[in-house]
């Protein structure tokens, strides 16, 4: 699991900002927030242009990095605008069976990769300054990697060619490291690597923008199995979407999905706005086989309505009970402790800081305290 995270020096954030899942006040209720002593389920409060966005692309930064997909520099600042820094500073913690592991890398404006750093249990596994070209491989047999060739890997840096507009002009010592030994399938980097490529993140409210009337056909052969049909309609109900679904095959071949009446009548063309997003969600989440590490929800119940969201939260606590999720949203009906509680519940302010509801009042908050009351009426404005 995730254990901490911390940023310097990215987008809006310029100072140091940190999440550290481990830092719980052990309330008793609505402890399905909290899986094997760390927060698994986080509500981030922000007024807009806080940050939540970028706070998720920083979280998910690592993803991109270890991905086998070449990715394309995309319009927009990197680094923090007033800052005199060079470079971004990302530090992710990890803890796999009561072991450390500790990630850290920088990045300068045009995101090259400028310095990256192993530590495992207290280790130093290894060292690169690309930019001072200083390498330091010393403790690989740590991790039973001694064999691994890092000349062929310095080579390499010397050869690699820039390609016009993309970002990844270094490839990752941990990237090639993994890609080039046979680590044993125990390894802490395995199950490093495995979960960085499970942790997703995105937002319903963009997706929805360009929104297909009609959908994907991988979407529709999977609800040819009528079970994931069931699956499917099964979801919305337990949303509050109370239907039936049918999909029908069209005298021309194509796939169409119904709201079953005595009339059918077209899904796509009549769904809410709040469906469409609950389909969205299904689809990029809840359908895969695959089951996500970490995810990041932002703006998750942008069309919902708070029951919805509530019902939303709910589902997520049940279908995934050890998956880190964290949600952002403006609605302040979620900030309860019958659905959350004070030490999972954070706002995020204007010069970037992340302070939970429980540290951010004098007083000591109770399962009976009313805390969207609480900060409707201000008291925890000064930390926004």
């Amino acid at each position: 699991m995730l254990k901490k995270f911390t940023l310097r020096n990215y987008r809006n954030f310029k100072d140091e900002i940190s999440i550290d899942f481990h830092n719980i006040a052990g309330y008793q209720f609505s402890s399905d927030c909290i899986s094997d002593g760390a927060i698994s389920k986080m509500l981030i409060y922000g007024r807009n242009a806080t940050g939540k966005t970028n706070l998720g692309r920083a979280l998910m930064d690592i993803n991109m990095l270890m991905s086998d997909i070449k990715m394309f520099m995309p319009n927009g600042v990197f680094l923090n605008a007033d800052s005199t820094g060079e470079t971004a500073e990302f530090s992710y913690t990890f803890l796999f069976e009561g072991r450390e592991l500790i990630y850290n890398y920088s990045r300068s404006f045009n995101q090259e990769l400028q310095n990256e750093k192993l530590k495992i249990d207290g280790t130093d596994i290894f060292n690169c300054e690309f930019t001072k070209g200083v390498y330091d491989f010393a403790n690989l047999e740590y991790i039973e990697a001694e064999i691994a060739n890092t000349d062929r890997y310095l080579q390499s840096l010397e050869t690699n060619k820039e390609v016009e507009d993309t970002i990844e002009t270094k490839l990752p010592f941990l990237k090639w490291l993994v890609s080039n030994v046979a680590l044993n399938s125990d390894s802490i980097l395995i199950r490093l690597v495995d979960y960085v490529r499970r942790m997703t993140m995105f937002t319903v409210s963009s997706s929805l923008m360009g929104f297909p009337r009609k959908i994907n056909d991988s979407f529709y052969e999977l609800l040819e199995n009528s079970e994931k049909l069931k699956d499917f309609e099964e979801f919305l109900n337990a949303m509050g979407i109370e239907c039936s679904l049918v999909l029908k095959k069209l005298p021309d071949g194509q796939r169409e999905l119904y709201f079953a009446h005595e009339k059918l009548i077209p899904f796509f063309q009549n769904a809410s706005s709040g469906t469409l997003a609950l389909v969205t969600l299904y689809r990029r989440l809840v359908s895969r086989v695959w089951e996500a590490s970490f995810i990041y929800l932002d703006e998750f119940d942008a069309f919902y309505h708070y029951e919805m969201a509530e019902n939303l939260i709910r589902f997520f606590k049940i279908k995934y009970p050890k998956c880190q999720i964290i949600m952002t949203s403006h609605n302040t009906n979620l900030m309860t402790n019958r659905l959350m509680r004070p030490d999972c519940l954070f706002i995020l302010s204007r010069i970037g800081t992340l302070t939970s509801l429980c540290n951010a009042t004098p007083r000591e908050l109770r399962e009976g305290h009313n805390l969207e009351k609480m900060y409707i009426s201000g008291e925890f404005e000064q930390y926004e």
